[in-house]
């Protein structure tokens, strides 16, 4: 009777619990993912008080696009491997490495510097391009912040409601707040032609790329970025001749990459966060206890990450276990390389003491 009371309690649990209000994980972490979006809208606009119908069109774009990003995050995150990653990386945060890797990664691109200072220049322009555009556009665009002028000449900066900060509106700190979009559009517009110029005379990066995966974003957002350009020169330079008009085609253009953006290349933009967490899994556990490969004995990998590949094989139902007697996750990429063709050709390749000559390559 007792049993059957525990049990019955149990259940009842269970029937009650919010995640039976949802179809899966997924659906109840992109639910609270809009829910947290509208609140945020809510309390950024002052209950919708203060929207600056100018931007409304851009407002839109920006919660369609952070609405799709948290549905992509979230669809990668509940990957088993991405699970891993994320939960051991974020116990790792507090790592004395964690603001050097931070740097190294989202600030100055040192992992692009190795393949080619080029390379590394062209992604400096436009990621900090467009990083400096959205600082710029997102608080104006919910009114977290904006300008006010005063009848002596003087702006005052307005951020969240409160009065923060007074310039002369011929100064140099509002000359460069409002060119800040400017100057975004001038090294976005940089760095996508240094890109669009190696892809097209690169013949490996010809060979590889396609039109709608890797041209088409670089294409938006250079066409973002002229449209931006031009609004400057007509509002200063044609006395405002045609701006209407270029301001709706600058809007349409914003509005469609925004939501396109979580979906297409472009997002590795605001996922490049996670490759701290990463850096600091693989580093972390390496410096614990390195994996030998079972059959040349060289350290490829941490202990923990071999096991970790494992166990995410195993969850899915994947096993690689050979008849050696270890699993293909315990082996280097190029043994691991090489155990593949003796699988086909049936010549014992993986025994062969050789490393490939470019496997530490650079580029």
């Amino acid at each position: 009777m007792q049993v059957h009371s525990v049990h019955t309690t149990t259940n009842q649990k269970q029937e009650h619990s919010i995640n039976n209000a949802f179809a899966s994980h997924f659906a109840k972490s992109m639910f609270l993912a809009v829910v947290g979006l509208a609140i945020l809208t809510f309390i950024g606009t002052r209950m919708f008080t203060h929207i600056d119908l100018n931007l409304y069109g851009y407002m839109v774009g920006t919660i369609v696009f952070i609405g799709g990003f948290f549905y992509r995050f979230i669809a990668w995150g509940e990957r088993p491997p991405t699970k891993i990653i994320i939960k051991k990386g974020l116990k790792l945060l507090f790592r004395k490495n964690t603001v050097k890797t931070s740097i190294n990664h989202l600030a100055i691109y040192n992992f692009i510097r190795n393949r080619g200072v080029y390379r590394w220049v062209q992604h400096i322009l436009i990621g900090w391009g467009c990083i400096l555009a959205c600082f710029v556009t997102f608080p104006l665009v919910f009114s977290w912040m904006y300008f006010t002028m005063d009848d002596n000449g003087y702006y005052t900066v307005v951020l969240f409601g409160m009065n923060v900060m007074k310039m002369p509106a011929e100064g140099i700190v509002a000359f460069f707040s409002y060119n800040a979009l400017n100057i975004a559009a001038i090294m976005v517009t940089a760095g996508v032609c240094m890109a669009l110029y190696r892809r097209l005379k690169n013949f490996q990066a010809r060979a590889e790329q396609k039109f709608m995966y890797d041209f088409l974003p670089l294409y938006l957002l250079l066409f973002i970025s002229i449209t931006g350009l031009l609004l400057t020169f007509m509002n200063i330079v044609m006395h405002g001749y045609g701006q209407p008009i270029m301001s709706l085609i600058h809007q349409f253009a914003v509005i469609v990459t925004l939501i396109y953006l979580p979906f297409g290349k472009l997002a590795h933009i605001p996922f490049r966060p996670m490759s701290v967490l990463a850096r600091n899994y693989r580093e972390h556990y390496g410096e614990q206890k390195m994996k030998e490969c079972k059959v040349c004995g060289d350290h490829f990998v941490s202990v923990e990450q071999s096991n970790d590949v494992i166990h995410v094989l195993g969850v899915n139902d994947i096993g690689f276990k050979m008849k050696e007697g270890f699993q293909l996750a315990e082996l280097c990429l190029p043994c691991r390389r090489k155990y593949r063709i003796s699988r086909f050709s049936g010549i014992p390749t993986h025994e062969i003491k050789f490393k490939e000559a470019n496997q530490n390559a650079k580029g």
